[in-house]
């Protein structure tokens, strides 16, 4: 099961983190970090199976393939943009994580306004 070696990467990086802080505190952020990546790549075929799912999916309902990317781009931005936050949280630095989440935001909000047009305009076909 991934998620059991994913609970395992986590809690070794945990112990890591905690004997390094001890003893070395400046490198337990490096710790954090490289457990993230390594957590990153590990979910990465998996997510590589959920995109060609939904590729194959927009396919088969004409969906434009333009929206699905704008969608998957979205999603990429909001789970790094939440790796960015809670790597400057676990070094003390709220202030520096607020701006990152704020910044993501509205990244987010400016790729979504295709997507928001073309909902706005299929609304006025549909009403008289």
């Amino acid at each position: 099961m991934d998620i059991v070696k994913i609970i395992g990467v986590g809690f070794i990086a945990l112990i890591v983190i905690i004997i390094l802080k001890q003893y070395r505190p400046e490198f337990a952020i490096y710790a954090s970090i490289i457990a993230g990546i390594i957590i990153i790549l590990m979910v990465t075929d998996t997510l590589s199976g959920i995109i060609s799912m939904l590729q194959d999916i927009a396919n088969k309902t004409n969906i434009n393939s333009g929206f699905l990317q704008i969608l998957l781009k979205i999603t990429g931005i909001a789970i790094l943009t939440e790796f960015a936050v809670s790597i400057c949280k676990d070094s003390g630095e709220s202030a520096i994580a607020s701006k990152i989440d704020i910044g993501g935001k509205i990244v987010i909000i400016s790729m979504s306004i295709p997507i928001i047009r073309a909902l706005l305009e299929t609304v006025l076909k549909i009403l008289p």
